[in-house]
């Protein structure tokens, strides 16, 4: 399937598996959280043809070990950036070189349970201004939060390391802390913040998660911001009093897949749910995304968070997960060693331990799901600029992962 001109689909059209109003499983048999166990939590999405497409790929390791990779980034000269989430910067060479020597130039970073060193992205002008973004964990178990930091490098080593964007609200514990980046079409970034933890953690008197639905708050919310870390002054809530300027959307779990598409601009997220409802979402300026109000997540411990599945004024996402996937990494695909998947979707998943390939119609309704099993839970997915896949696995003994045409 082509977005952007109809073509034939390969593999299996899983429609009715994929669209909202089918996300029958029984929300108690997911195993959901980032950091679960990978036992029976794949999603009842697959046919026996969808088999056909991921037979007709060949998986390639380049690398291994890789200690918790988190994301990577291209730079202009070939070389892939590669974040380990204990704190390490790590740099391979064309034709899978791992270069033993970490980066310098990374400060200590709060590296517990989810936390630690997460996304890198290059800036877009990297040839020129040698730009480097990171995301990182910052503080301690009882006060932390996410960061946005950026760094010049010339090859060889980070400098100039300057925190150019922190969270508003400090939190206690080890989750959701989002976070990715990706740039739309200005030169702005996206960012996306968890909504800080699960129950009985609390903030301010109440549940932390309803820090998402604040719009005086980062937690819960995409963040979008100037490539120096200021609030661009067009910001759907610039003028809106009691309201932060840096919010774009809000109601969002803990979004650790997003992605601008490059030729339409529009941003795109996968999102972890609780037990089971992990989602898909357009991402548009200024929208609430429902959480925790409206959610088809149920409580780790059993039972509802919300009875509602919808209201007026709130987005109903595109896809439904249950049971879970736990969605990491997003890939808009746009090269041409796979011209029949221009502009389709793959999401990365952590318990289901696969990569999952979305196609879209367009009118950006998805019309088929197939899976690609990988074998190990699945943190990010991106295009190299050779047009092929890849794809880090998030073990202690981490791979990238590179697919081509079998």
């Amino acid at each position: 399937m082509l977005r952007y001109r109809l073509s034939s689909i390969v593999g299996a059209v899983m429609a009715g598996a994929m669209v909202l109003s089918c996300a029958t499983s029984n929300p108690e048999q997911s195993a959901t959280s980032p950091d679960a166990p990978a036992e029976a939590a794949l999603s009842n999405n697959s046919d026996p043809s969808s088999q056909v497409q991921a037979e007709s790929l060949q998986q390639t390791i380049l690398v291994e070990p890789l200690e918790h990779p988190w994301g990577m980034a291209w730079l202009p000269d070939g070389t892939l950036m590669v974040t380990e989430r204990p704190g390490r910067v790590r740099l391979i060479k064309a034709g899978g070189f791992l270069d033993p020597t970490p980066v310098s130039g990374v400060p200590d970073v709060f590296a517990a349970g989810q936390g630690g060193l997460m996304d890198v992205s290059v800036h877009p002008q990297f040839a020129e201004n040698q730009w480097v973004y990171f995301t990182y964990a910052a503080g301690s178990s009882g006060a932390n939060q996410t960061r946005v930091a950026r760094a010049q490098f010339d090859g060889d080593t980070l400098s100039d390391w300057t925190v150019i964007f922190e969270v508003n609200r400090t939190k206690q514990g080890s989750q959701h802390f989002g976070s990715r980046i990706s740039w739309l079409p200005d030169n702005t970034m996206l960012i996306s913040i968890g909504d800080g933890g699960n129950p009985p953690l609390q903030l301010e008197g109440e549940l932390i998660r309803h820090q998402a639905q604040k719009l005086d708050s980062h937690l819960g919310k995409v963040l979008r911001l100037n490539d120096d870390g200021s609030v661009p002054e067009d910001n759907p809530f610039a003028n809106t009093p009691d309201a932060d300027p840096a919010v774009w959307s809000y109601g969002h779990r803990n979004i650790q897949g997003l992605m601008v598409d490059p030729i339409t601009g529009q941003a795109w997220a996968t999102e972890h749910g609780s037990r089971g409802g992990d989602e898909l979402n357009r991402v548009d300026p200024g929208e609430n995304y429902g959480w925790p109000v409206v959610t088809h997540s149920r409580e780790y411990t059993g039972g509802e968070i919300s009875s509602e599945r919808s209201r007026p004024g709130m987005i109903d996402p595109l896809v439904v997960w249950t049971p879970a996937i736990a969605p990491s990494g997003l890939l808009i695909y746009q090269g041409d060693r796979f011209p029949d998947w221009q502009g389709d979707l793959f999401a990365g998943g952590l318990v289901s331990q696969d990569v999952r390939h979305i196609a879209l119609d367009d009118l950006d309704m998805v019309i088929s799901e197939t899976p690609i099993p990988i074998g190990q839970r699945v943190r990010d997915v991106r295009q190299g600029p050779d047009g092929l896949i890849y794809i880090l696995t998030d073990e202690p003994n981490g791979r990238l992962i590179r697919l081509e045409p079998g």
